[in-house]
């Protein structure tokens, strides 16, 4: 091989060096010409056989296209790394306008529950909790339930094992409340129930419940129904009105249910409230001696209310919801109406 071959070889390589597109196109280039076995190789070990007198000239040109065909590698594989750099933030454009991610909203069971306390705290009202899985002695026995009531019933209960249950209402709280402190107590205690309903448009299997509860020494149903009277105006609006219905519960006496004047007719009747001018909420009434004693309480020297509430309840009527089970499809796009 002479030096005229050498610069054809090293033509040739140049340009499949900068025809390269791809990283493994260059390397492949790159074992071609200068790798172990490749032709520079060859061409080295030719010179062996060469002229004493063609060597030296022989030698540089080699040496030439080594140096040559390194530099030009390694130029190529830059400009490839910094296109592969480019590509893989091509996809941010600092020109292009902003792309918002939708503002999510509170759902409006929880809205509900918010509103609440923050009513009743201006009341003087604090927030209790209590177990989901409750015993048999907390949510009927000490509620002055009785054994035969239909509410015990698997048909209505979730029973588990070792008589436990999954809570059907908020007021084993009061229990455990009253069971841990001396009067006076004024809670309210928000939270899911269970009751084995089958599902339609105002029942479900899980709900959401607010209990209340004021003991002290002079406590009257006079207290009771301003309280509850301030409550509805606060939550449905300042001409609402409040109306009560005497009524049983095991846990209270006496015992009353209350209804709110409708707040979409005001009261003339309409479709929401079936034409009545009244939509109903829920019960309450003077706490029952029986439970007082239970705890631990002298019936004869505190007096207390008690009320309840359904949370879904107050939702449905607030935002005009027909269907109890829309609260729970998650369609995000029906909770985005009601934001």
């Amino acid at each position: 091989m002479n030096v005229q071959e050498l610069m054809a070889v090293q033509t040739q390589a140049l340009a499949e060096v900068a025809d390269a597109g791809a990283p493994a196109e260059l390397e492949a280039v790159r074992v071609r010409y200068l790798g172990r076995k490749g032709q520079l190789q060859t061409i080295m070990e030719s010179l062996k056989s060469a002229l004493p007198a063609d060597r030296p000239a022989l030698g540089r040109a080699v040496n030439e296209l080594k140096q040559s065909l390194t530099a030009a590698l390694e130029a190529r594989k830059a400009v490839l790394d910094a296109a592969a750099d480019a590509g893989k933030t091509s996809a941010w454009d600092a020109t292009l306008p902003g792309s918002w991610r939708r503002v999510g909203s509170i759902h409006p069971v929880s809205q509900v529950i918010a509103e609440a306390i923050r009513i009743f705290a201006r009341l003087g009202f604090t927030v209790a909790d209590g177990p989901d899985i409750e015993d048999e002695y907390h949510n009927f026995d000490a509620l002055n339930t009785p054994a035969h009531h239909p509410s015990r019933d698997t048909q209505d209960t979730f029973w588990l094992e070792g008589r436990r249950l999954l809570r059907t209402q908020t007021s084993p709280v009061q229990i455990r409340v009253m069971e841990s402190q001396p009067p006076p107590v004024r809670i309210i205690a928000p939270g899911r129930c269970y009751r084995r309903d089958t599902a339609d448009a105002t029942h479900g299997a899980n709900f959401h419940q607010i209990e209340g509860l004021y003991v002290d020494r002079t406590v009257s149903m006079a207290d009771l129904k301003g309280d509850i009277t301030y409550f509805a105006r606060e939550m449905m609006g300042a001409d609402i009105n409040v109306r009560f219905r005497p009524h049983f519960f095991p846990f209270t006496e006496p015992s009353v249910e209350y209804d709110f004047s409708c707040h979409v007719c005001h009261g003339t009747g309409c479709r929401v409230c079936k034409q009545s001018g009244w939509i109903e909420i829920s019960g309450c009434g003077m706490v029952n001696p029986k439970v007082f004693r239970r705890v631990g309480y002298d019936p004869e020297t505190v007096t207390g209310y008690a009320f309840g509430m359904g949370v879904e309840r107050i939702a449905m009527i607030k935002y005009g919801i027909e269907d109890i089970r829309l609260l729970y499809d998650n369609d995000a796009r029906w909770l985005e109406a009601l934001a």
